[in-house]
């Protein structure tokens, strides 16, 4: 039987995405919003047109059975899925791939593969499901070594065991969201952690980048869910205590929790998980304004009412979503139970709303369940949610910059750092493009602070699509560290956020973090780059 192939160079399978009608319709659409003509389509690269360099090292015979020099495989372990990796792709530029991809089938393997590299001068880079968008897969340029080794754990893809009792499972680290919640569905358990990536991006990935889920509060991390961990370093294998809480020490889960495959490669883990919800309720609130939403947000997140969804889109990301087409900005609001009916819950986060300016286009949808969030403007924004990879590749296909930021900062500061941040990112994306547009929604929300997300849009010119990024990146990068926010609230630091992470880290930090890398990885084969020089 023939097997579904990914995509090397993009999102999804090699038979989805969208058609060629539907790109030339996005054409239109965006030479109309624009102002722009000549938007051609990029054709998807082939795996024969690419020109890959010679492997610089072989497998020794014991783990030749488990490593390959495949062309596709190679080309498919260069890139993550960002705005810089889909242009390279497709321009057919591959020019520093792995040398070899190893597919270990148990932990003995990864073991195995790793003390080759050790012995031999091997970068070795720990890969999940290769969903990164800020190079944390990306084989390194810089340094010595013989040779580069990618190591993909999807065949570690098993639930190993369950403690109903407790709601926990050990599972393996490569396993991808769709598999693991398939495993835990017939004892009626959910990790509930659902990324944007979650149809392809692992358990491990997840883990090593400090992925941010579905919850828009409370469980917003997935260190929340992290019971405990066990990593195979150059050193030996690291393995901490099942505990459900301790004050012994800092945490050795916290180590590997955000480590980005520097430390070592995580091989499974101890997960607490929940009933599977069977009561919700959601609805989606108008308010005249980005900041009178953002306001009602901030209530909602200090009353302890821990909605699974908090999602504030402003103007222009409603609208791009087709949740408002008014000028209004929308909060798509949820919330689900495997206890208890949620009236009260709702009735109260509404009462916030209004006193905040929002209105409920239909009140009576707020009082359905299972339909509730895939309705009206919340199932508009559902649905541009999952298809928004697809269009992202698409976008870029047809000669436009698409792209996001995103980041973190307390509710007093908010109001004027959004401010200033639209106005340097659009002002700069402007100046670079000629016309852009800079939408923003609030993605996760705390008592103390939230989460906004920024999308560019304008168009490129063709040939100067990094360079043109990588300005607009730099000005609002700068800018937010200079105001006090994150660099990245979930998508990580990788090889792209390396510059701005070092001004935002305490040197002390760094000092101990290279001191653990030297303890775990003395020979700096792992992920070199990432997070810390070698």
């Amino acid at each position: 039987m023939a097997t579904r192939k990914r995509k090397f160079w993009g999102w999804g399978y090699e038979d989805q995405g969208l058609s060629a009608d539907e790109h030339r319709r996005l054409a239109e659409r965006m030479s109309a919003r624009f102002g722009v003509s000549g938007l051609t389509i990029t054709p998807a690269p082939t795996i024969d047109q690419i020109e890959l360099r010679k492997p610089r090292i072989a497998a020794p015979p014991a783990l030749a059975t488990f490593c390959t020099a495949d062309p596709y495989e190679r080309a498919g372990h260069t890139y993550g899925k960002s705005y810089r990796d889909i242009v390279r792709g497709l321009r057919r530029e591959f020019p520093n791939p792995p040398d070899l991809v190893a597919f270990p089938t148990d932990e003995e393997e990864v073991i195995a593969v790793l003390e080759w590299c050790d012995t031999e001068r091997i970068a070795a880079i720990p890969y999940g499901g290769g969903s990164s968008v800020v190079g944390g897969t990306e084989p390194p340029i810089a340094g010595d070594y013989r040779g580069v080794v990618s190591i993909d754990l999807a065949r570690l893809d098993r639930v190993l065991e369950i403690d109903r009792r407790s709601r926990a499972a050990r599972i393996q680290a490569g396993i991808f969201g769709p598999a693991l919640e398939e495993q835990l569905k017939p004892h009626r358990l959910t990790l509930r952690h659902f990324p944007q990536s979650f149809e392809f991006s692992s358990l491990g990935g997840w883990i090593a980048t400090r992925s941010g889920g579905h919850y828009a509060t409370l469980y917003t991390h997935i260190d929340d869910f992290v019971e405990s961990t066990r990593a195979v370093t150059p050193a030996g294998i690291v393995e901490s205590r099942r505990v459900p809480g301790s004050g012994a020490g800092p945490s050795p889960d916290r180590m590997f929790i955000g480590s980005e495959g520097i430390l070592g490669v995580i091989t499974e883990a101890w997960m607490r998980l929940q009933d599977r919800p069977t009561f919700r309720a959601g609805a989606s609130v108008m308010f005249p304004d980005f900041i009178r939403g953002a306001e009602a947000v901030r209530a909602i997140a200090q009353t302890g009412l821990y909605p699974a969804n908090c999602r504030l889109l402003d103007p222009g990301e409603a609208q791009n979503s087709g949740a408002s087409r008014d000028g209004s900005a929308v909060l798509v609001l949820a919330f689900e139970s495997a206890d208890h009916p949620l009236d009260a819950w709702m009735k109260r986060a509404l009462e916030c709303c209004a006193d905040h300016g929002g209105r409920i286009p239909d009140p009576e949808a707020a009082a359905r369940d299972a339909t509730a969030t895939h309705e009206g403007a919340a199932g508009a924004w559902r649905q541009a949610f999952l298809a928004g990879p697809y269009i992202h590749d698409a976008m870029v296909a047809i000669g436009m910059l698409n792209e996001t930021f995103e980041t973190a900062i307390t509710w007093d500061r908010f109001a004027d750092f959004h401010a200033r941040i639209m106005e340097r990112t659009t002002e700069v994306a402007r100046r670079v493009c000629g016309a852009a547009a800079v939408t923003c929604r609030l993605t996760h929300a705390y008592p103390d602070g939230a989460a906004p997300y920024y999308t560019v849009i304008g168009p490129a010119r063709r040939g100067s699509e990094l360079e043109q990024w990588d300005e607009i990146k730099t000005a609002a990068s700068d800018l937010l560290i200079e105001l006090g926010g994150t660099i990245t609230h979930h998508h990580a630091v990788g090889r792209d956020h390396r510059r701005w992470y070092d001004r935002q880290r305490p040197d002390g930090f760094a000092q101990a973090l290279r001191a653990a890398k030297r303890a775990l990885d003395p020979n700096a084969i792992l992920n070199p780059g990432v997070l810390i020089d070698p």
